[in-house]
């Protein structure tokens, strides 16, 4: 099993976590600010308590947004500096997608409408279906009010997200009525299943390729 770092400032939560001999270890928060001094200490205490250096591993990975600005460029740097100064591949992986495979992995929800707060009357949103147990895109991953996404087809919904707790009125009159929701922060535990598949699928990349991905440019941190 490859030994993976990963972590997520995305939003209002923070956490680390590695996955190493097929156990997990995970720091994990929520809190309003100060992600960076937040994240690089869970970071050392994950792998302290795994009892390995950055150069033990075999990739990093961490979630590329979308999600607040600020975090996502915080979680990109931090990742950046550890990937450049140990040679580590780099596993970008999608807000979305991580907030789903959390679905999957608390809930066994295997059809999830996620989505994120994203200020301003509008949200991050994605559908996901589990694919052996992965969560995968079903279309595209937008940035739009509720009224204007696109109807979600077929029954089994779930809904995730902060995004469910902020417009869930408007979102259940676009989308149908999902047959549970949680209003459910990202993790960093749940980068990793998404991260080894990657990994094993060649599509890590190098660490000045790992860039955030905001789906749209007006600042929402």
């Amino acid at each position: 099993m490859p030994k993976i770092l990963a972590l997520d400032t995305s939003t209002e939560a923070c956490s680390a976590a590695i996955l190493v001999d097929g156990q997990i270890i995970e720091r994990f928060a929520e809190l309003p600010r100060g992600h960076a001094a937040c994240v690089l200490g869970m970071v050392q205490d994950v792998l302290a308590e795994a009892g390995l250096g950055v150069t033990d591993l075999d990739a990093i990975s961490f979630c590329r947004g979308p999600g607040a600005f600020t975090g996502v460029r915080i979680a990109c740097g931090v990742v950046q500096g550890i990937a450049y100064g140990a040679d580590l591949p780099v596993v970008p992986l999608s807000t979305l997608a991580v907030l789903a495979q959390g679905g999957w992995r608390a809930y066994r929800a295997e059809h999830v409408l996620a989505a994120i707060d994203a200020r301003m009357g509008e949200v991050y949103f994605g559908a996901y279906r589990a694919v052996d147990g992965l969560m995968r895109l079903q279309g595209e991953e937008l940035v739009a009010s509720p009224e204007a996404l696109p109807p979600a087809g077929g029954t089994g919904w779930y809904g995730i997200g902060t995004g469910w707790q902020a417009y869930g009125e408007q979102l259940r009159a676009r989308l149908g009525a999902p047959q549970a929701v949680y209003p459910a922060l990202p993790r960093a535990a749940d980068c990793l299943p998404l991260a080894a598949a990657a990994l094993a699928g060649g599509e890590a990349v190098a660490a000045e390729q790992a860039l955030p991905v905001y789906l749209r440019d007006k600042v929402t941190s």
